[in-house]
């Protein structure tokens, strides 16, 4: 029997929403003080009755139980919001659970977001002894390994850089090289391999493999992209609002998580997805009504036609839409621009309405990053809002054609037929 290596027992998380603590010691005593001399409280600004509290709660995770053992490469997946990264955080010890216990056997290296334990300030050859260090190495240990790890990770020529100067796929490169050659038992990453290039992907997936078919190490993966959970994982646990609806068999798994997250409406409210933060703003996408179908479906040719609303913060010219196409597998099909849109005027709400032609696509289901932007002098795109898998939907065959069309092998294009120019025969003798 494999060696439990994690066990997480009726594990939940629950937060309190709204404005919490952040005052220094003195503060907080001259609060007390206040009080018990029933005395205005000294640190409220004017006109504030007392401090803001809330009594509300949020269960980030809720009743999560699971075992993984030795060797195993179990992903994590699930829409945003989900609990994943909260999963993560108190397996490593970040945070702690409300309720429940989480066991650990064996020496954890985590990377949960890029550079996360670097230093900025010492180079990137510190930071592997001192990463090594906090996983209880000695400095013999990690100089054994130190030529291996910067060779894998590419960034030789800059190892004695201070990282605050590296681009964040050299911090990932090295990050990830740290945690894959240390002598850690367990390794934990959330995302992180979707900064680096394709090519050290590809090397990242192939070292994760190995490290748990040959050397025995355990690996908990949290991704969107669903080829590398393939790729990786031999299980996957699915997380829906905080509870696990689903242990088991990979592509089980899959299916779940997209079915949970399609489109079964042709109205979606997109002001309470999460909108990306590198932006300039000044203008947010509201909602999506898709036009002249039943559930965000059409039919292989049909165009799929939607209305976007917006509102507008700041005036702003020359605005365009962009629409990423997605598989469910969250491999890009393909982008469209939309004409000029027009112009808006701060504190104003408008509506676009855009036909995307279908004709192409196979039939299947899709999912739609959403995108308002403007265009620079050299033509490239300067984004306002952006929205990634803000909606699904799905291309249907025709009612009259039986034949059956799988994504996973085929892809998510249809070509037209290839006319046939020319055949040579020639008898064999």
């Amino acid at each position: 029997m494999s060696e439990i290596m994690l066990r997480c027992e009726n594990v939940s998380k629950q937060y309190r929403l709204g404005a919490i603590g952040g005052t220094t010691l003195r503060e907080d005593i001259q609060r007390l003080s206040a009080r018990i001399l029933k005395k205005e409280d000294p640190t409220s600004t004017v006109g504030e009755k007392g401090r803001p509290t809330s009594n509300e709660r949020f269960l980030a995770l809720d009743g999560i139980s699971f075992e993984v053992k030795k060797g195993e490469a179990v992903g994590i997946i699930g829409k945003n919001g989900a609990g994943k990264s909260t999963l993560l955080k108190l397996i490593t010890r970040i945070t702690g659970p409300t309720t429940g216990t989480i066991s650990l056997n064996g020496r954890v290296a985590s990377m949960l977001e890029v550079g996360t334990g670097f230093h900025p300030e010492l180079t990137g050859r510190e930071n592997i002894y001192m990463n090594g260090a906090i996983l209880g190495m000695s400095k013999r240990e990690i100089s054994k390994k130190i030529e291996e790890i910067i060779d894998f990770s590419e960034v030789r020529q800059f190892i004695d850089t201070p990282v605050k100067r590296y681009s964040s796929g050299m911090y990932v490169k090295l990050a990830f090289s740290v945690a894959a050659h240390l002598d850690s038992d367990i390794v934990i990453m959330d995302e992180v391999l979707a900064v680096g290039d394709m090519a050290f992907q590809n090397k990242c997936l192939s070292k994760m493999r190995q490290s748990a078919k040959e050397d025995g190490k355990t690996v908990l993966y949290v991704s969107h992209n669903m080829n590398t959970i393939r790729q990786l994982c031999d299980r996957v646990i699915v997380l829906d609002k905080g509870k696990m609806i689903f242990d088991g068999d990979v592509e089980e798994g899959i299916g779940i998580y997209m079915n949970n997250s399609l489109t079964d409406t042709n109205l979606v409210t997109l002001h309470d997805k999460t909108h990306a933060k590198n932006v300039i703003g000044g203008l947010f996408m509201e909602d999506i009504e898709f036009l002249d179908c039943q559930n965000a479906a059409v039919t292989v040719g049909d165009p799929l036609k939607f209305r976007i609303g917006f509102r507008a913060d700041k005036k702003l010219d020359g605005v365009r839409m962009r629409i990423t196409v997605k598989s469910r597998d969250d491999v890009a099909v393909g982008v469209s621009f939309s004409d000029v849109i027009g112009s808006f005027d701060a504190q104003e709400r408008g509506h676009a309405t855009v036909s995307f032609d279908t004709s192409l696509l196979a039939e299947g289901t899709y999912f739609l990053n959403l995108a308002l932007c403007q265009l620079d002098d050299n033509n490239n795109p300067v984004v306002i809002d952006h929205i990634v898998r803000a909606c699904s939907f799905t291309v249907n065959n025709k009612p009259d054609d039986s034949s059956f069309w799988s994504q996973l092998w085929w892809g998510s294009v249809k070509f037209p037929r290839m006319p046939v120019c020319d055949v040579e025969r020639e008898n064999i003798d």
